[in-house]
């Protein structure tokens, strides 16, 4: 069934992951006019601060040949201060564009604007709900860097309890086989029951730990994550933060054909020198961010019926 809204991971089966993945391949090696997409508007409705999903899904646009309107603060800077329902902003911005990709810091309200819109939505995280558009590009990265999808191993460190990147892809995981999850964190932060609920479905094989170094030999990937001091309190925070940590101490002790990867920003939970992170192979992070560009680039594509 064709997609008309980004809201989930749960929307994606195979065929349509392995779709996108082949288009975004694709336009890695330059296989578009720049013009697939003029005439078209997207507007970029963020509630919350963000770098790389805003700024790569109008990149994106552009490069398609499409225009861009924008606010990035617009719980400040929109109607919203004035008091205007989502629903509203909606219905007004839907005469202006022809998609709109928000993000909200309230769960739940990007699936709220796809009910009343008449464009594409496309959700860019919601509070601690989701994050799909970060896990098509996580899952892309694994895909890229070591070739396959099934028989994986993965670390997922952190704060797991606000993490809506760690959601997502814990959904789109759950479509593969022979999927062993290692969730990493704080006891105050442990992954949500609602998750564990959804592998025990799909048959993954999960287990916890609270020793980082113990599981960073035998892993495939690494997928750390910053504490999020914005979503949880400070008495939590304070419990959290720096427990987990992959700085020159603990780094020699992850094989040569592991990856890290992050969503970014990361902040006190790396600290590798600036030589290790664009040199050594390992780390994979800001190839995972790059990617994000074209992986948007197919999802607009896709939405917009262009492949």
């Amino acid at each position: 069934m064709k997609i008309k809204n980004i809201i989930e991971s749960q929307q994606f089966d195979r065929e349509t992951l392995m779709e996108l993945f082949k288009k975004t391949d694709d336009l890695i090696a330059g296989k578009y006019s720049g013009d697939e997409l003029k005439g078209k508007v997207l507007c970029t409705l963020f509630y919350e601060p963000s770098t790389r999903t805003r700024l790569s899904f109008e990149s994106a646009m552009l490069k398609l040949g499409g225009e861009v309107i924008s606010t990035e603060n617009a719980k400040e800077f929109s109607s919203a201060i004035k008091g205007e329902s989502i629903e509203d902003t909606i219905r007004i911005i839907s005469s202006y564009a022809d998609s709109i990709v928000i993000r909200h810091y309230e769960d739940g309200t990007a699936a709220k604007a796809a009910a009343i819109s008449s464009i594409p939505i496309i959700n860019a995280g919601d509070g601690k709900g989701q994050h799909p558009t970060q896990s098509l590009l996580d899952l892309y990265t694994i895909y890229k860097e070591c070739g396959r999808l099934d028989n994986l191993k993965i670390a997922m460190v952190g704060d797991l309890a606000s993490g809506r990147t760690i959601r997502s892809l814990c959904y789109l995981l759950g479509k593969f086989k022979n999927i062993e999850i290692i969730f990493v964190s704080p006891d105050n932060l442990k992954i949500s029951p609602d998750i564990k609920e959804y592998l025990l479905r799909k048959k993954i094989k999960f287990s916890e730990e609270s020793d980082l170094n113990k599981i960073l030999s035998f892993v495939d990937f690494i997928y750390m994550t910053r504490v999020q001091k914005e979503r949880i309190s400070f008495e939590d925070y304070t419990k959290a933060k720096g427990k987990y940590v992959i700085n020159l101490d603990n780094f020699e002790l992850i094989k040569h054909n592991t990856r890290i990867l992050h969503p970014l920003p990361h902040v006190e939970e790396i600290e590798l020198p600036i030589s290790i992170e664009q040199k050594d192979p390992r780390v994979a992070y800001f190839r995972q961010a790059r990617n994000g560009l074209y992986v948007r680039m197919a999802l607009l594509l896709y939405l917009f019926e262009k492949f």
